[in-house]
C-alpha cells in the first residue's frame, strides 16, 4: 500500500518543481562562458562581465587571471575555455597556428609600461636609471610572461636615451632578484616593500594605492597589444565569438578604458 502512495507524492513534487518554475519565467539555465584572461585585465574585466550581462543576459562569464604565457599553456594541455584574452598577440597567434583556435586573433586593448615602488620608496628611486644601483632589488616576472619581453625592449630603447650609461640594460637585469608568475604578482612584491621597484603595466601602477610610479621616457616606453581570441574546443562558439566582437568593440572599449586601457593600434 505504501508503493502507490510514495508513487504519487513523487508526481505531486515534480509537477510542484515544474509549477514554480513557470511562475519565475524560462527554467533555462544561462551559457556559461570561461575566459582565460592575463593577470593584469583582472579588475577591467570584472567590470566588464558585469557590463556584458545586458549585452547577453542569458550569458555568464566565468574569468581565469593567470600569466598569458601559463594559460596558453593549460589551454593546449587541454583546459576547458572558451575565450582566451591575452596580453599580447603573441600567444594567442600561436595557438592559432597549431589549430587550437576558432576565426583570428583580434586586437582588443593597449596598454604600456610603468615602474612601481613602494609609497614608502626606501631605496629612494627617482628616476629609471636607479634601477641599475648596486644593490637595488628589481622584481619581475618570469621570462615567458609578456611582459618580460616588453621590458626587455624598453630597457634596450632606454640606452639609447641621452644621460642613460652604457651597459644599463644589463645592470637592471643583474638587479632582479626573483621572478613571479605574473605581473599582478610582481606588483605585490612592492606593494609589500619586498622589493625596491617593478616594471608592471600602467593600468596596474594605476589600480594600487600601496605603489608610487616612476616615469619612463615616452621615447622608451613601450605600447603592449592584447588580443582575444576564440579556443577552438569551445561549447559555446557562437557566445565566445559574440565575447570577443563586444570586447573589440566600443562597448568594451568604454569599460577598458575606465582601468586606463587605450584602443589598439590598427
Amino acid at each position: 500500500m505504501r508503493r502507490p502512495v510514495a508513487l504519487l507524492a513523487a508526481i505531486l513534487l515534480t509537477v510542484s518543481a515544474g509549477g514554480c518554475a513557470s511562475m519565475g519565467g524560462s527554467s533555462a539555465a544561462p551559457t556559461e562562458v570561461t575566459v582565460f584572461a592575463a593577470a593584469s585585465l583582472r579588475d577591467a574585466l570584472g567590470a566588464a562581465a558585469s557590463a556584458y550581462r545586458e549585452n547577453a543576459p542569458g550569458v555568464t562569464l566565468t574569468l581565469s587571471f593567470d600569466a598569458s604565457s601559463a594559460l596558453r599553456t593549460q589551454i593546449e594541455q587541454g583546459a576547458p575555455a572558451d575565450v582566451f584574452a591575452s596580453a599580447d598577440m603573441s600567444n594567442p597567434t600561436a595557438l592559432a597556428d597549431t589549430g587550437l583556435t576558432r576565426g583570428p586573433v583580434v586586437p582588443f586593448a593597449a596598454n604600456h609600461l610603468a615602474i612601481v615602488v613602494p609609497a614608502a620608496n626606501p631605496a629612494s628611486i627617482r628616476d629609471p636609471r636607479d634601477l641599475a644601483r648596486d644593490g637595488v632589488r628589481v622584481v619581475g616576472a618570469g621570462e615567458a610572461v609578456p611582459i618580460s619581453r616588453y621590458v626587455e625592449a624598453c630597457l634596450v630603447k632606454l640606452e639609447d636615451v641621452a644621460g642613460y650609461p652604457a651597459g644599463y640594460a644589463a645592470a637592471v637585469q643583474a638587479n632582479v632578484v626573483s621572478r613571479e608568475d605574473n605581473v599582478r604578482a610582481a606588483l605585490a612584491k612592492v606593494e609589500l616593500g619586498e622589493a625596491d621597484a617593478a616594471f608592471v603595466y600602467a593600468t596596474d601602477a594605476v589600480a594600487s594605492d600601496a605603489v608610487d610610479t616612476i616615469a619612463i621616457p615616452a621615447e622608451a616606453n613601450v605600447e603592449a597589444t592584447y588580443g582575444a581570441v576564440v579556443v577552438g574546443a569551445t561549447r559555446h562558439p557562437a557566445e565566445a565569438a559574440a565575447l570577443v566582437e563586444w570586447l573589440a568593440g566600443d562597448r568594451g572599449a568604454a569599460v577598458l578604458a575606465r582601468f586606463g586601457f587605450e584602443p589598439p593600434a590598427r
